[in-house]
């Protein structure tokens, strides 16, 4: 449930409030405490949802209610706006990012996995940008889930039919005054966003992939030939283009048993392919655990990324990441996050011997 407030609601107030724009293929609902179902919208819906963080909360948590929620524990909808109009959402996108410093001025696209509600999935965005202190503009995009771990195979279309509402989507972050888009999906996301920037590929909208300023894929549910074969199509990927990994994640070796034992792109067994197409493979096996969300759940990750000493290096074009040891066969440790393995692109592989050659 959202946990929209109400006459009766308490006086209990949020930590603090974050702002989500929304895009979204799932279908209008009547249900206030749900405004989206999960069956299938032929056109993309919009809204912005001021999203309470809890004062409870604990990084890397999403505390939930399975009733009316308390703002003070649970998270929750402030406030729900329909934005009827796409220019009308773009105008608001345009206002959101002027009131930013110009350094922050940029769009946080966040797709999510299989078996997520509306409010599980907008929950969730909220919680990794305020623990990960994103100051962008967050714009989160909702595909038609079923929400239920019987519905895999309905997830699976439904992420086919949501590849158009997505590629939409980054064309109308493409259109504000962004400085940058990033793009971030997660597991059964992460096949909607490479869909996604597919079909803008095939359909000739290279200004639009122009525009983005990086894509990370945090454990992909995608068969490893099919992304192989989708990245062929794609051909100039956006870049920095990085995956997220664990070799013990669970919920993907469900997923390889589904297909029949064909390995996930997330499960990180073809980091040598990826990597020779321009893509930095993060392997967080040794992290918490390395569970299928620990991406967003992980407090150590939390702490190396909001140091800087990973990803802020990793999203700029010509570099390796900050503070790291860069070993013989391409991989990283970084330095207070030992466990945290990076195996660089080869394009940047190879920036790297040329300079310790020239030393």
């Amino acid at each position: 449930m959202l946990g929209l407030p109400t006459t009766s609601s308490s006086g209990a107030e949020p930590r603090a409030i974050v702002p989500i724009y929304v895009a979204t293929t799932r279908a209008r609902s009547d249900n206030l405490s749900l405004p989206y179902s999960a069956e299938r919208s032929k056109t993309l819906n919009f809204a912005k949802l001021d999203i309470g963080i809890p004062q409870n909360h604990v990084a890397g948590r999403v505390e939930k209610s399975g009733r009316t929620p308390d703002p003070s524990r649970h998270f929750s909808a402030r406030t729900y706006q329909p934005i009827a109009e796409r220019q009308d959402f773009i105008r608001q996108l345009n206002v959101a990012l002027a009131q930013r410093a110009p350094e922050n001025r940029e769009i946080f696209i966040f797709v999510h996995g299989y078996n997520n509600n509306f409010a599980d999935s907008v929950f969730r965005n909220a919680q990794i940008s305020y623990d990960y202190n994103i100051k962008s503009v967050s714009l989160h995009y909702a595909w038609p889930s079923g929400a239920s771990i019987p519905l895999y195979v309905f997830d699976r279309d439904s992420a086919l039919v949501g590849r158009r509402g997505l590629a939409e989507t980054i064309e109308i972050a493409a259109e504000t005054n962004a400085t940058r888009i990033i793009l971030v999906g997660h597991s059964m996301g992460a096949y909607v966003v490479t869909e996604a920037l597919r079909d803008l590929a095939l359909r000739g909208r290279t200004s639009t992939l122009k525009r983005l300023g990086g894509v990370v894929l945090a454990a992909p549910d995608i068969d490893v030939d099919v992304f192989l074969s989708q990245i062929d199509d794609i051909g100039d990927t956006p870049r920095p283009f990085a995956i997220i990994v664990s070799q013990r994640d669970r919920a993907l070796g469900f997923s390889r048993r589904l297909a029949g034992g064909h390995p996930r792109v997330g499960s990180g067994s073809e980091v040598a392919a990826l990597q020779k197409r321009d893509i930095a493979v993060i392997d967080v096996s040794d992290i918490d655990g390395g569970r299928h969300s620990v991406f967003a759940s992980s407090p150590t990750l939390m702490d190396v990324v909001n140091n800087d000493a990973l990803m802020r290096s990793l999203l700029r074009e010509d570099q390796a990441p900050a503070r790291q040891t860069t070993l013989a066969d391409g991989a990283s440790v970084i330095e207070g996050a030992a466990s945290l393995i990076v195996f660089l692109p080869s394009r940047i592989l190879g920036g790297i011997a040329q300079a310790a050659a020239g030393q």
